[in-house]
This record gives C-alpha cells, structure tokens and sequence, in this order.
C-alpha cells in the first residue's frame, strides 16, 4: 500500500478517535444535540474523514473501504448543505458507522 494511502488513513483513524474523545464515554445525543460547539467539532471530522477517503479513492478506487462513496457524499453534504444537516443523522453515523469504518482503517493500516 502506499504511503500517501497509509497517512490519509491515519487522519481517518484520528478523527474517529477525535470524535469519540469529543463525545466522552456517556455520548448522549441529547447534550450532543443542544451544544453547538461540539457539534461542529463533530462535523469537522466528518469533513476530514470524507476528504481524506475521497483523496484515497483517487489513488486507489479498489481500496477495501466499505461505503467509501457514502462516506464522500456525507463529507459533500456536511459542507455544502451546512443547513440541512440533520442532528439525528449525524448521530447516526457516529453509532453505526464510524466504529465499523475505524475498525476498517485499523485493518488496513496493519497490511
């Protein structure tokens, strides 16, 4: 695998981790949902992490990430509809997917 592939992984690795610091060990939607600050935060990463799978698809569209493409068009999302961007989805991804994506990475930065 390529360096320039491993580095934009790690970034995925450590806004996942970001995330999850972000949110502490209780990660209730509620406080999430009413602080505006750790929202954005959130957001951020979710920018990160899909900017950094996009720069990985355009070096290797075969890489074994599973909903690569979703992962760009929620980054694309999160940016260009700032103002649509829904609380509960968001909330979504970071219980449902992101443990599976970091886990992902982990495996890939191991090969």
């Amino acid at each position: 695998m390529k360096r320039e592939i491993k580095k934009y992984l790690f970034d995925i690795k450590v806004s996942i981790d970001s995330i999850f610091e972000y949110l502490g060990d209780e990660r209730n939607f509620f406080e999430y949902q009413k602080n505006k600050l750790l929202r954005r935060a959130v957001e951020r990463e979710i920018e990160i992490i899909g900017e950094a799978t996009n720069r990985i698809l355009k070096i290797d569209s075969n890489i074994n990430i599973e909903n690569s493409r979703q992962i760009v068009d929620t980054r694309n999302w999160v940016i260009h509809g700032y103002d649509k961007v829904d609380n509960v989805v968001i909330w979504g991804i970071i219980t449902k997917h992101l443990p599976k994506l970091k886990a992902e990475v982990e495996e890939l930065l191991l090969n």
